[in-house]
């Protein structure tokens, strides 16, 4: 499986171009829902570009640590705020098949806001249900390891290798040559205090 390190320096730039698209359109969010947790960071960053003061949460699981995906996304953690009549913008990391997106705008439309869209880093050709916005369309499927995730889907890479390696050395190697993964000696050094 392709694996792609995504920088936090990335992101900033992708929640910068999607402001900036966001700001360029018709549609000015008032209050803005991360989907957690992938979503946390992305919508922080946009909540100061486009000074929106109000950020909410909800819960989608869909996919687990590693790449490992359950069989439909369902909302685990509802929406606990007050969004009647606002203009809200749902904010999510990746959009890969479409399902998170759908489930999560379809949770929070029940809520009567006057408007709802969406936003992500990174849009998969892969989806059904696209982004209101997003940020570069990735046409080949790869899966996307953010800075809020490397420990986790890199930890769970490390325990499902088989034969188990040995040492960090195997370790670096066998992540660079079954998912393309080069990690920093310093991420790596973390991934296993935590794991």
């Amino acid at each position: 499986m392709q694996v792609d390190l995504v920088s936090l320096d990335e992101v900033v730039e992708t929640c910068d171009r999607l402001a900036q698209q966001i700001s360029a359109s018709d549609f000015h969010p008032d209050f803005i829902i991360a989907i957690a947790r992938g979503g946390f960071t992305p919508a922080r960053f946009l909540c100061d570009f486009l000074h929106v003061g109000a950020l909410a949460a909800i819960r989608v699981e869909h996919y687990q640590a590693g790449a490992k995906r359950t069989e439909q996304a369902e909302v685990t953690i509802p929406l606990a705020a007050d969004i009647r009549d606002a203009q809200v913008l749902i904010v999510d990391d990746v959009n890969d098949s479409g399902d998170t997106l759908k489930v999560a705008s379809s949770h929070v439309a029940g809520f009567s806001p006057a408007q709802v869209h969406t936003a992500v880093l990174h849009e998969k050709y892969t989806t059904t249900w696209c982004a209101d916005f997003r940020g570069p369309e990735l046409k080949q499927w790869r899966w996307l390891l953010y800075p809020w995730a490397v420990v986790e889907d890199v930890g769970q890479f490390i325990r499902e290798m088989h034969p188990s390696p040995q040492s960090e050395t195997q370790i670096h190697q066998r992540l660079h040559q079954e998912y393309g993964l080069k990690l920093s000696p310093q991420q790596l050094e973390r991934v296993l205090r935590f794991m």
